[in-house]
């Protein structure tokens, strides 16, 4: 296992670097070149990657670091004001969406009941892909940023409602006791990572914060601990992980945390982009390329229009309104995720699975091009627009 676990890292990374080279010649971006990658390597393509549910798991500790390093550099006083102001926004969103995706899903062929799983899975935006590409400044400092993360986290909440109800069908009722657990959760987690931190996390910083390989393996401890407790109370890691970023970012030393954490988290979500491109099925592509391409195409289109109606509604400027919702205008991993736990527990069958992966996967390319072609970010291949 040990060594094929290596031989997949040579050829993912070698190959990440490789098609990464010939990206930035190109003038393509890099998220584009890991997804191809991992079609190209995976099991569905050459099969030289066979383990890409292992690689996976591996990944998602990317998005754990990325949620938690978002929550290092927010203040909690601007996240609860951020959330207020983002809730009518993200409710309203995400049922004119779902709504639009199920009619799509009807049109298409599909059952109702296969519909409605589609439109909630289409209701969500990329918390990985709308974040990477936003300019570090932005993110940390500016108020799209702000309104961002607020947007993110709410879907977030939303989908492990979602994915709860999608659990809870499996055994053929809803669990109403488990729903509950989860919406007590929250405020439960909270203040048990406000009092470790003030009583342990903050005595132990204050007292080693010399030593850059303690403070580095504390931080990592934290974060997953947190991660693991929110899993337990019925939320997710990610939401844990946030959690856990906030709950230490008053401390002066909650920037170089999050420098030391950086090239970690990278390294990590290479992994889920590849993953992400290496778990689709492109024999059965041509069953559902067309249905899947409007699809997409809807949910490109009427994103960020939605988006920016209702910001603009909520007194944002035009600029921002815009802005926000291009960023936000894709699929989520959550449609992903979904579409899984669907199939498993025979709600849908394999094709409206795949229709939902297909067009996901489309709007995260799509979504990638116009974001890096047309407005700051990190990963810009026009110095115009690189920000970082």
């Amino acid at each position: 296992m040990a060594g094929s676990l290596l031989e997949s890292f040579f050829l993912i990374f070698s190959g990440a670097a490789l098609l990464a080279t010939l990206a930035m010649f190109t003038r393509q971006p890099l998220l584009v070149a890991y997804i191809l990658l991992g079609v190209l390597l995976g099991p569905y393509g050459l099969g030289w990657v066979g383990d890409v549910a292992l690689l996976a798991q591996i990944s998602s500790i990317g998005i754990v670091l990325l949620l938690f390093l978002i929550g290092l550099d927010m203040q909690p006083q601007a996240l609860w004001r951020v959330l207020r102001e983002a809730s009518v926004v993200t409710l309203v969103s995400s049922l004119l969406f779902a709504t639009l995706s199920a009619a799509a899903a009807l049109l298409a062929g599909f059952t109702a009941t296969e519909a409605a799983v589609v439109g909630a899975a289409m209701m969500f935006s990329s918390t990985i892909i709308g974040i990477k590409l936003l300019p570090t400044t932005a993110l940390h400092h500016r108020r799209s940023g702000e309104m961002m993360v607020g947007l993110l986290l709410l879907q977030d909440f939303l989908a492990i409602f979602v994915l709860i109800v999608l659990f809870s069908s499996q055994a053929g009722t809803i669990e109403w006791r488990q729903i509950g657990v989860s919406l007590l959760g929250l405020p439960l987690l909270l203040a048990v990572t406000l009092a470790a931190v003030r009583w342990l996390l903050l005595p132990l910083l204050k007292r080693f914060d010399r030593i850059g390989e303690y403070i580095f393996l504390l931080a990592i401890g934290w974060c997953f601990a947190a991660a693991e407790t929110a899993e337990l109370l019925g939320l997710s890691r990610e939401i844990g992980a946030f959690l856990a970023g906030i709950s230490i970012a008053t401390s002066p030393i909650a920037q170089f945390i999050a420098l030391s954490l950086k090239p970690l988290r990278d390294f990590f979500l290479i992994l889920f982009f590849f993953s992400l491109g290496g778990g689709f099925n492109i024999g059965l592509l041509d069953q559902v390329i067309v249905p899947a391409l409007l699809l997409a195409a809807l949910v490109l289109v009427a994103k960020p229009l939605i988006f920016r109606a209702l910001l603009r509604r909520q007194s944002e400027s035009p600029a921002l309104a815009w802005d926000l919702g291009f960023r936000l205008g894709q699929s989520s991993e959550f449609a992903l995720l979904i579409a899984y736990v669907a199939a498993a527990s025979g709600l849908i069958g394999e094709l409206a699975s795949h229709y939902i992966q297909a067009a996901a996967i489309i709007t995260f390319l799509l979504s990638s091009y116009i974001v890096v072609f047309n407005f700051p970010n990190p990963m810009a291949v026009s110095e115009r627009l690189r920000r970082d």
